[in-house]
């Protein structure tokens, strides 16, 4: 693994397969949600984005709505 970039806190490192591990000052990995935090401060990954909702599925159901009457 190559080092990316040090801080006091931890050491991000790039994969032989592209992708980023994180490793705190303890020398433990960090995983989930934190991780992803540290990598999108460093601005080696994108912020998610939520999907779009579909609009066609609310029609569906208040099609349905009236006919139950």
């Amino acid at each position: 693994m190559k080092v990316e970039k040090k801080t006091a806190e931890y050491t991000i490192l790039k994969r032989s397969d592209g992708r980023y591990a994180v490793k705190s000052a303890k020398n433990k990995f960090i995983n989930g949600d934190d991780k992803v935090a540290i990598l999108i401060t460093e601005g080696l990954r994108a912020a998610p984005t939520p999907k779009p909702e579909e609009p066609a599925a609310e029609e569906a159901a208040s099609d349905e709505e009236p006919a139950a009457e």
